[in-house]
């Protein structure tokens, strides 16, 4: 709590519930996806953990505590990038538009998704977090991503990055691509097979990520509460 404690916004008037019961009850809801009424009571009302996650969700505070704890621990070397969906249940999808225009949901062969792009260190700890509807190319979340990448001189990603324009932003800020190339390309392009290796880190912290309940299936309509849950999923499990 001391580490966090800097980053939540500060009490006016009345002081406000224990900030550590209340963050212990939005972690308990969100880990095993359950509906806010349901939360034990030992939490406190649910009213007060719905409206605590709600307004802090709103302003990005989660999002900035990943941050604030993420750049303590700055990458030198490599970085990894890639995307996973994450299935949008009915209730993020309903009254809405064409299925919840605006909401970063589209209908991919598996349904109605949203896509979660990220970039982790060479340990498999996110950095940085971006959503999108879940029928965007990965090109998208890549031009999204680019003006976060932390100096170092690797970044490994998969075949849907493999990209000119992608390979020269990444030469101009002096990170060399260990990306494989499409199989349509007529010109063979190389890579460190050995280092591309390690490109699995990410993928199994994609899983440990949908281990969380609320980011495995997405319930909030609003799409920055929804990545404030995928952020605190990541606070918890890899920077705290």
């Amino acid at each position: 709590m001391a580490r966090l404690e800097p980053c939540f916004p500060k009490s006016h008037g009345k002081p406000r519930v224990d900030d550590r019961r209340v963050l212990s009850g939005i972690i308990f809801i969100n880990r095993n996806g359950l509906r806010w009424r349901d939360a034990p009571a030992e939490y406190g009302p649910h009213k007060t953990l719905y409206n605590r996650w709600k307004r802090w969700s709103d302003k990005g505070v989660f999002a900035r505590i990943m941050a604030g704890l993420a750049a303590e621990h700055r990458e030198e070397k490599t970085v990894m990038i890639d995307a996973t969906y994450l299935e949008a249940h009915r209730t993020a999808t309903s009254m809405g538009e064409n299925g919840g225009r605006g909401r970063l949901i589209g209908r991919t062969k598996g349904g109605m998704n949203t896509r979660l792009h990220a970039i982790c260190d060479s340990q498999g700890r996110p950095i940085s977090l971006f959503v999108t509807a879940g029928h965007v190319s990965d090109y998208i979340g890549a031009r999204a991503l680019l003006s976060s990448l932390p100096d170092v001189d690797w970044l490994l990603g998969d075949r849907g990055y493999d990209a000119d324009w992608f390979r020269e932003a990444l030469e101009d800020k002096g990170i060399r691509a260990c990306i494989p190339g499409r199989k349509q390309r007529k010109t063979t392009v190389k890579h460190d097979k050995r280092r591309y290796k390690r490109r699995n880190r990410i993928e199994i912290m994609f899983g440990r990520l949908k281990d969380w309940r609320r980011v495995a299936t997405r319930y909030d309509r609003c799409p920055k509460v929804f990545l404030s849950a995928i952020a605190l999923a990541a606070t918890v499990i890899y920077w705290l």
